[in-house]
């Protein structure tokens, strides 16, 4: 098995300049034989799937791979990565599944849908499954309901049963790439640990947030924050270019004063004060307004459904759908500073 790993690993590191296999034979075994999972199956290869599947596959796992996507699809087999028609069928030749996903139904139809992990019925292959995707707390414990009642069709890795771990993320594409992500993780004590391995191969920041879909609440409000903060950065810099500051200079004020914050020392909004942010190319790739505005619609109903005082989490609500609406949804959301607020250039 290690011989064949090398040679695959051989094969797609020749294949692709945008791997970069700059560890040991020691590092990969080490990080492989710390976990119980070897064959991982994925599903979701976009801007932050696929890189997390990449980051698995350098750390010498198995790894399958499904996406809707046909040519993201074969851009992994080209690279000697074993790829499948289904869900189901990657479910099959999977140990444990991870899902990173745009919305909440699609993950339904994945799990429960007619090519889903349970077309079979509920006696399943994966001892686990772990849900990455942005989604609302709700479906993620419906979800690990419907997991928990299946049976094992061969007991491993101490499960008696299947499992389920709602795991979000926080850190945009950058962490994506260099495996720095952080996971919020919903579900048993048991599943988190057998499941670290496998998140320290994808990030370095994993917190267990306590029973099922508790993740997916962290992540819901994590993401409001974030949404908030980029909000007030954005207003604060534009109002300032109207007043004669520029944004770098009002930046540097930030950054060193209470001000600071991600949106203003990390993931800077106005174009020409920070390279390599989406600002600085024309608010492409990133984390899509779309996204955070499907997020921030899963606070509001939350804060509805609870009634709770979220004066904010409807204010940001409104401002990123009005920017939906206004067609740049496929736009970082940081685009709020030049097409809500008007913000200009750093010339």
């Amino acid at each position: 098995m290690a011989a064949y790993k090398l040679r695959l690993l051989h094969k797609i590191s020749s294949s692709s300049p945008s791997f970069n296999f700059s560890w040991s034979t020691r590092m990969i075994s080490t990080s492989v034989s710390q976990s119980q999972f070897q064959k991982v199956g994925f599903i979701g290869l976009g801007n932050m799937g696929s890189r997390m599947a990449n980051n698995l596959i350098k750390a010498g796992y198995d790894v399958v791979v499904h996406d809707v996507n046909r040519d993201v699809v074969k851009s992994f087999s080209e690279k000697g990565i074993l790829t499948k028609n289904s869900p189901f069928e990657v479910a099959e030749a999977s140990d444990v599944v991870i899902t990173m996903l745009p919305s909440s139904s699609i993950v339904m139809d994945v799990y429960i849908g007619p090519k889903g992990f349970l077309k079979g019925g509920t006696e399943l292959r994966p001892c686990l499954f772990i849900d990455s995707s942005t989604i609302d707390p709700q479906t993620s414990r419906k979800l690990s309901a419907s997991i928990s009642k299946c049976t094992l069709k061969e007991e491993k890795g101490g499960f008696a049963s299947p499992a389920m771990l709602d795991a979000p993320v926080s850190g945009g594409v950058i962490s994506a790439e260099n495996g720095s992500l952080t996971f919020m993780v919903g579900g048993s004590e048991e599943a988190y640990t057998s499941a670290k391995p496998l998140f320290l191969s994808m990030g370095k920041n994993i917190i267990h947030c306590g029973g099922p879909g508790n993740g997916s609440a962290a992540k819901i409000c994590n993401n409001l924050a974030m949404a908030v903060s980029m909000v007030g950065v954005s207003e604060a810099l534009a109002l300032g270019q109207s007043l004669g500051i520029e944004a770098t200079t009002l930046t540097k004020i930030f950054n060193s004063s209470n001000a600071r914050c991600w949106s203003s020392d990390t993931y800077n909004p106005v174009p020409g004060v920070m390279d390599g942010v989406p600002a600085s190319r024309n608010y492409d790739g990133g984390f899509a307004t779309k996204l955070m505005a499907k997020d921030l619609n899963i606070a509001a109903a939350s804060a509805k459904e609870l009634c709770t005082k979220s004066p904010m989490t409807f204010l940001t609500q409104e401002i990123f759908t009005e920017l939906c609406n206004e067609g740049h949804g496929n736009k970082d959301f940081s685009c709020v500073f030049r097409h809500y607020f008007s913000g200009k250039n750093e010339m």
